[in-house]
């Protein structure tokens, strides 16, 4: 291997995105993916979603392993969306962590229902909330962009 660093791009730095652009941007991107625990251990799931007053608002089975993380009707779990170029080496992502709650109001789960079409096939009856309590989001940028380093987070 050589190591040519001919065409080397300018210097990328992570931005710090406030908790209101990180929502924005989770809003728009059109699946993320859900982190919760199964057997002690973090399992992870991609899920399409849709922001709802700044909650996250997933579909799932019952009977599927998120669907066992709930059973108590809640779980901490983490909800993470990007949108990353790696030839580019720009982009974003958020990360909200929060608990999971199922949606148990017949007239709001169908509303979200509605509105959530899932990606895959089959019968996704469960309406899951994610209340955030921590959203982080960075923007990786280019250095000279992001104007001074301050305000960037090391990477």
């Amino acid at each position: 291997m050589t190591c040519d660093t001919a065409g080397a791009m300018d210097d990328r730095v992570l931005k710090e995105l406030t908790t209101a652009e990180a929502l924005r941007r989770l809003a728009g991107a059109p699946l993320g993916r859900v982190v919760f625990t199964r057997h002690a251990l973090p399992a992870i799931r991609p899920v399409n979603h849709v922001v709802a007053d700044g909650q996250i608002i997933i579909r799932s089975s019952t009977g599927t392993i998120l669907s066992a993380a709930l059973a108590a009707r809640q779980a901490v779990v983490a909800y993470e969306a990007d949108e990353l170029d790696p030839e580019e080496r720009l982009g974003w992502s958020v990360v909200v962590t929060g608990v999971a709650r199922l949606v148990e109001d017949a007239e709001e789960k169908a509303c979200f229902q509605a509105v959530l079409q899932p990606w895959v096939a089959g019968r996704m009856d469960q309406v899951i909330r994610i209340r955030p309590e921590i959203v982080t989001g960075f923007e990786l940028v280019v250095a000279a962009i992001a104007g001074t380093r301050s305000g960037a987070v090391p990477g």
